[in-house]
């Protein structure tokens, strides 16, 4: 497990390609984020948002920093710093105060939901903005995929009872915004010669800036919450956001970014495995049917019928 650097390695000039270290790096940034999901839930109720992302980027970047050193550190170009620092703060910042706010208010399943427009909105705007075009595979399989999000949002809502909260349904929004712009932002920082390493740990770190003003929250909240709701954010802070990021940004240095971003329609069906598993949440049949077209819809996106459109 030495050989880190070849995954967070310059392609500059090349194209994207695909290999076995792409689809295992892929693999470990869905699981991870799945699980960020049992880690919100169990430090939420002791850490409000701010508090929350504030913690959870401290420790990630402290483990980005690590990171980027063994890697080397290569510095963007200058003419890109300020792209840096507004990637940073929406995809490290806004994004995460965003969805720490509206999962306060949203069943897990609705939140899911709304957030998860964000694949469909980088496929459109991927094509459109970086020439992707649109491959077939794509446009068929990322419907399929949030056809089975929406089953799975469905399925919360009924179980809740109660009809979405529209400020969380709002905040749900900004955060799909914030991750469709971001990775678009991201892919074009990549494709201009960054390093994805170095950018992921300079993005964390502009995050964690603008998160200070909730230095105050944190502090209270680390005094009352429990120790086990403390080590869950550590938790995020290291794997959903140190770990996951740069497995992220390997994937889309060497894929496009609508089809990245469709293969995180996975997330919920894993997520649901993990909530069976570890929190006991036995899924219906409802939900079941929804993470399998999630998966379906996935493995469509990764298919290769020609290169037309």
């Amino acid at each position: 497990m030495s050989k880190t650097a070849p995954l967070t390695g310059d392609l500059q000039g090349t194209k994207p390609r695909q290999g076995p270290l792409v689809l295992i790096a892929a693999l470990v940034t869905v699981v991870l984020w799945a699980s960020a999901f049992i880690g919100i839930r169990g430090a939420g109720p002791h850490f409000d948002p701010g508090a929350l992302a504030l913690l959870r980027m401290a420790v990630g970047s402290l483990v980005l920093a690590v990171i980027a050193v063994r890697h080397g550190i290569r510095l963007p170009a200058r003419r890109h710093w300020w792209l840096v620092a507004v990637w940073g703060v929406g995809w490290f910042c806004v994004y995460n105060l965003a969805l720490n706010a509206a999962e306060r208010t949203l069943d897990a399943g609705t939140a899911a939901m709304v957030v998860n427009l964000a694949p469909l909105m980088v496929v459109v705007f991927s094509g459109l903005f970086l020439r992707e075009g649109f491959p077939k595979p794509l446009i068929i399989g990322a419907p399929i995929a949030f056809l089975g999000v929406v089953l799975i949002g469905m399925n919360s809502q009924a179980a809740e009872g109660e009809g979405p909260d529209l400020t969380g349904l709002l905040l749900a929004l900004l955060a799909a915004v914030m991750y469709a712009g971001c990775t678009l932002l991201q892919k074009h920082l990549l494709s201009a010669g960054s390093d994805a390493t170095t950018l992921t740990w300079l993005g964390a770190m502009a995050g964690t800036v603008a998160l200070l003003p909730w230095t105050g929250s944190l502090i209270g909240a680390l005094q009352s919450a429990p120790l086990g709701s403390t080590l869950w954010v550590v938790y995020l802070g290291i794997f959903p956001t140190a770990i996951a990021f740069t497995t992220w940004a390997y994937v889309l240095q060497r894929s496009t970014a609508g089809q990245t971003s469709a293969t995180t329609y996975v997330v919920p069906a894993v997520a649901i495995l993990m909530s069976w598993a570890i929190l006991g949440e036995v899924p219906t049949p409802l939900m079941f049917l929804g993470g399998a077209l999630c998966l379906l819809g996935v493995l469509v996106t990764r298919l290769r019928w020609g290169r037309r459109g």
